[in-house]
């Protein structure tokens, strides 16, 4: 059940690393200004973030099993869709539908994994998830640009829409015999949203998910400007790319997973963002294509401890009966650290290099906010 619950985590965001390199360009091929292109790009992220939050809502009440086969099949026939799209307005309303209901597929996944998986073993567990959302983010943006260069964008996305009707049927049969039902997961009392702020655990491993996911918006928007402005092909932003998802599978991969169940997850948050903190600034630096591959193999290694450290400390300060709601908070952080990573330094006009120095200053600062321990209550 773990497995086939770790291919779809891989088709999921296969699904969304396949949009990266072809939706500007498909949306300029329909006439779109600039403003459009890049309403287009960000009409995803921003639905899917009310995909996950509605998706954890659902997940407590209903059970993982059904919101992740709805969520499957309604998010392959959402990506059939995109061959009646002719004019950028419609293709904004596919976009829409195609994030809101690509949104219920993670954190019901996730919440059944979660579930699934015995508490000495979530941070192996999560480190084991993190490696297929890593080779999706190495394979994702090559099939599509490879295969829409020689067909078009609605044939990248109907090869994707197959496979998430077919794991949406196959999981009717796979997962019915291992779904948490209905009574296990609906929460006897109701449970202000609040709470999960107020919860130092929480709130940590929301504000892990969205600076990892800032920093990768960062990393997006600058690394080809800073690899333009050196003097190179654009086509050493795509290797830099694939060394840094290399590297972060190498660390989800290898024994050393192990430490992940050992180390506090704090602890290895925290160095975590530290890392890609230092690599940012490191990026900010760099005059040769070497500097760059060094610095991506450190934001590579921050990457591989970040992402098992969230998640290990979002098992650890929810309960069963109310983690569905917090996994779609989390992966709504997720989706806004995407937005506002590249929109932010284009509000505030940052260069280059400040806009670098910028995002790893503040990572560095997270993690160290991050270590501050929790003041102990003087009543109650």
């Amino acid at each position: 059940m773990k497995k086939f619950i770790y291919v779809i985590i891989f088709f999921s965001f296969f699904d969304l690393f396949t949009q990266l390199p072809v939706m500007s360009t498909y949306a300029e091929s329909l006439g779109a200004s600039a403003f459009l292109t890049g309403l287009a790009v960000g009409m995803y992220s921003l639905s899917n973030t009310f995909g996950n939050i509605i998706s954890g809502f659902l997940t407590d009440r209903k059970g993982p099993f059904v919101i992740l086969v709805i969520g499957l099949l309604t998010t392959g026939l959402s990506l059939t869709l995109y061959n009646l799209v002719a004019e950028p307005i419609t293709l904004l309303t596919v976009r829409f539908v195609h994030g809101l209901v690509a949104g219920f597929i993670v954190p019901a996944a996730f919440t059944f994994l979660a579930n699934a998986t015995e508490q000495e073993k979530r941070g192996k567990g999560s480190a084991i998830s993190g490696a297929f959302v890593g080779i999706a983010a190495i394979i994702g943006p090559a099939f599509s640009g490879i295969l829409a260069s020689r067909t078009s964008v609605p044939f990248v996305f109907n090869i994707t829409a197959s496979f998430m009707l077919f794991l949406g049927i196959l999981a009717t049969f796979v997962l019915r015999s291992s779904k948490v039902t209905k009574e296990n997961t609906a929460p006897s009392t109701y449970i202000p949203i609040r709470v999960f702020f107020k919860n130092a655990g929480t709130l940590k491993a929301f504000s892990g998910a969205f600076f990892l996911m800032f920093s990768q918006g960062v990393i997006a928007y600058l690394l080809p400007l800073k690899v333009q402005s050196l003097g190179f092909d654009s086509r050493l932003s795509g290797t830099l790319m694939s060394a840094f998802g290399i590297i972060a599978v190498l660390v989800f991969i290898l024994p050393s997973n192990r430490i992940f169940d050992k180390v506090a997850p704090i602890k290895t948050l925290s160095l975590g963002i530290s890392l890609m903190g230092i690599s940012q600034i490191l990026i900010s630096q760099a005059d040769s294509s070497t500097l760059l591959y060094i610095a991506m193999i450190c934001y590579g290694v921050g990457f591989g401890f970040l992402f098992p450290s969230v998640n290990s400390l979002l098992i650890d300060s929810t309960t069963v009966e109310v983690r569905g709601k917090a996994y779609g908070y989390f992966y709504a952080f997720f989706s806004l650290g995407v937005v506002l990573g590249s929109s932010l330094l284009g509000w505030l006009s940052l260069g280059i290099v400040s806009g670098f120095i910028f995002t790893g200053l503040v990572l560095i600062g997270f993690a160290v906010i991050t270590l501050i321990p929790k003041r102990k209550p003087s009543h109650r």
